[in-house]
């Protein structure tokens, strides 16, 4: 004899009750499971978030000092700007639109022949295209070099002008403190070592004592470019045995001004 619903006993029903809550329990758990998988299986198709590239790009290759570099690096942390680093195969397997995703490269100082060998002709005509197509350059004493018309493997961003050493090279001076006069600004004592004169490019923004040009700016293609013959970077323990009038700090603060200026493509007070 079936008993009607209405005369189900209580324990009854709340058995059935019991059994509908776990079926939807078991139903929300399967869907829960289902937009997670759904999710990953999305997430696995699409492609790579693009990487945050910093605005500069640091070359710390073969030919490179690695106190230079290093002296580089302080200089960048303490302004808190954003750079990588690049040795010369990862340069080499670099295409020129890779090289113009960054705003700056800085080249420091080193041995400028062996840096130009440490690389393939094609890695320095992208390197110079993109400086013609609008990044801009900063070179430091061998960097310097580098960026005009050396014998070597160079980046020619002077239109063929090449660069000879400060003339205190030639007296068999290797490293010293001279003092750099811009234009209106006092002298600054800066260390030197085995540094260029960049005579015949760019508007002078420092004189060494001897009046050539020691550190110079101007453009080459759309690129702004920056050259120094002289280390604002050199931490204090280069300084030993040589007499500097100009604190380390203060060299410092200026270094990180023309690091500032070759990023954002200012203009210094030039002759």
């Amino acid at each position: 004899m079936k008993i009607p619903d209405d005369n189900l006993s209580s324990t009854t029903m709340a058995a059935r009750a019991h059994a509908l809550t776990a079926r939807n329990t078991e139903r929300r758990v399967l869907i829960i499971a289902f937009v997670a998988i759904t999710s990953l299986a999305l997430a696995a198709c699409a492609p790579p978030a693009a990487r945050s590239i910093p605005p500069i790009l640091l070359f710390n290759g073969t030919g490179t000092s690695v106190n230079d570099v290093a002296a580089l690096e302080t200089i960048l942390n303490d302004n808190h700007l954003n750079y990588s680093t690049v040795n010369s195969s990862q340069l080499n397997d670099m295409g020129e639109s890779q090289l113009m995703a960054y705003r700056l490269m800085i080249v420091p100082g080193g041995n400028f022949i062996a840096i130009g060998d440490s690389l393939t002709s094609s890695t320095t005509a992208n390197i110079h295209n993109a400086v013609q197509g609008g990044l801009n350059y900063l070179g430091i004493c061998a960097g310097g070099f580098l960026a005009g018309h050396a014998s070597s493997n160079s980046l020619n961003l002077t239109s063929g002008v090449r660069f000879e050493f400060y003339a205190d090279e030639n007296r068999g001076i290797r490293k010293e403190a001279v003092a750099i006069v811009g234009v209106g600004t006092p002298a600054l004592d800066q260390y030197w070592e085995d540094g260029p004169q960049f005579t015949g490019w760019g508007a002078v923004v420092g004189k060494y004592p001897d009046g050539t040009p020691a550190i110079v700016e101007g453009t080459s293609g759309k690129g702004w470019v920056i050259l120094s013959g002289v280390h604002p970077e050199a931490p204090a323990n280069w300084r030993r045995g040589m007499t500097f009038t100009t604190p380390a700090s203060v060299d410092h603060a200026y270094a990180g001004t023309l690091i500032d200026a070759a990023l954002h493509r200012t203009s210094l007070s030039h002759y």
